[in-house]
């Protein structure tokens, strides 16, 4: 059996265009991958969509989650410290830090996204985002860019 342990300073810390995002580890004999995401006031993602299914646990602040069905408004979802967020495979959606303070999260994902988070992850916040690189490696993850909406 083996006992691993991830201390803050010796997890890998990536930074996704703005969110720092720290990876934790996975659970043996498991697709489950554990990471922290931060996300600092009006950050977020694009919406989209993926294989992976993913959940999220909020620690601090206030994440606003929504989900993208065919026609009408999103559903929005405000969620705050101690909410959980599950999202299917393939369900659109996308995340946004509307507030002003910073957003804490943990997010249970499969190693299809680490893989994504790795090819466009860098080691400091990226001030000007490369949507051409981000994009490629989108295509080569499976992550399908939604049309903008909200």
């Amino acid at each position: 059996m083996n006992f691993n342990v991830t201390t803050p300073e010796a997890a890998q810390t990536l930074w996704v265009v703005a969110d720092r995002i720290r990876l934790l580890g996975g659970i043996a004999d498991s697709s489950l991958e554990l990471i922290e995401v931060e996300v600092p006031p009006g950050s977020g993602t694009p919406p989209h969509s993926h294989a992976s299914p993913e959940l999220f646990y909020v620690l601090e602040g206030t994440l606003t989650v929504r989900h993208f069905g065919t026609g009408g408004p999103p559903e929005v979802t405000v969620a705050g410290p101690g909410t959980s967020v599950r999202i299917g495979p393939r369900a659109p959606h996308n995340y946004s830090n509307d507030s002003g303070r910073p957003v804490r999260m943990l997010v249970l994902v499969e190693p299809s996204m680490i893989a994504f988070f790795r090819d466009i992850g860098t080691v400091e916040p990226q001030a000007q985002p490369d949507f051409a690189r981000i994009g490629a490696a989108m295509q080569r993850h499976g992550i399908e860019a939604l049309p903008a909406a909200a």
